[in-house]
């Protein structure tokens, strides 16, 4: 007796493919029925409905590359975000790192500006402190200069007092018209002039009257309008305000 060619052994060999043969055998053999029992007025309703309602079919190759596009496609998306946010990222990090050096650099040229501000302050500071104790040097050994108690020493201290001020004139000017005023003597006083008349008289070697003493007073010298020192380096000082010097003081002043 043959062997059935369907026995179990058989069936189990049967592979995928196969069974995707038999069922599309099977398919088609229905479509064949309904297609014989339709009119023939309905002969293409038929066949497009049958092929229509038909399950489209792939075979595991197909199905295969399907999703392999799927899994390409999408994997270059992701690439694409990656990059772009990458980039955005990137981006961000260059600005921020632009922006902090921006700021480093002006704090850094602000520091230096203040420091180099700072430093002029101090030589000024500097200058100005070297200034003030050459001219007290000055004047210190102006005043502690010895001196003849007589009209030539009080004259020459004088101008040692009038250069420490800036305050011009000669040994000359100031000689010149000591004579003229009070013939030298430091105690004279005007009695008759219209200075005394108005109770102000001129007093000293220079003839100065109260009031412009004391405007003109020079630090350092004596208050006491008889004190020759002090009578002539006020009466110099009037003068450079008034006539630019007491070089140019040839008359009553």
């Amino acid at each position: 007796m043959p062997k059935n060619p369907f026995t179990r052994g058989h069936r189990r060999a049967l592979n995928k493919r196969h069974k995707i043969a038999v069922a599309g055998v099977a398919t088609l053999g229905a479509a064949a029925v309904v297609f014989s029992a339709v009119p023939g007025n309905a002969e293409t309703t038929t066949s497009e409905a049958a092929v229509s309602s038909a399950p489209v079919k792939y075979s595991s190759e197909q199905l295969k590359s399907r999703q392999a596009d799927v899994s390409e496609q999408l994997a270059a998306k992701a690439l694409q975000s990656k990059a772009a946010a990458e980039a955005k990222a990137a981006k961000a990090h260059a600005a921020a790192k632009a922006k902090a050096k921006a700021a480093a650099a002006a704090k850094k040229k602000a520091a230096h500006a203040a420091a180099a501000k700072k430093a002029a302050q101090a030589r000024k500071a500097k200058a100005k402190a070297a200034s003030r104790a050459a001219h007290r040097a000055k004047l210190k050994a102006a005043v502690h200069k010895s001196y003849a108690n007589n009209l030539d020493g009080w004259i020459k201290e004088s101008l040692d007092i009038m250069k420490a001020k800036g305050i011009p004139g000669s040994y000359n000017g100031l000689h010149r018209n000591i004579i003229r005023e009070s013939s030298g003597n430091p105690n004279a006083i005007n009695n008759w002039d219209i200075n005394a008349i108005n109770g102000i008289p001129s007093k000293g070697l220079l003839q100065v009257i109260p009031p412009t003493f004391k405007a003109y007073h020079v630090p350092g010298t004596s208050w006491n309008i008889y004190d020759p020192v002090a009578n002539i380096t006020a009466a110099a000082n009037y003068a450079a305000d008034r006539y630019g010097s007491m070089d140019n003081v040839n008359s009553a002043y």
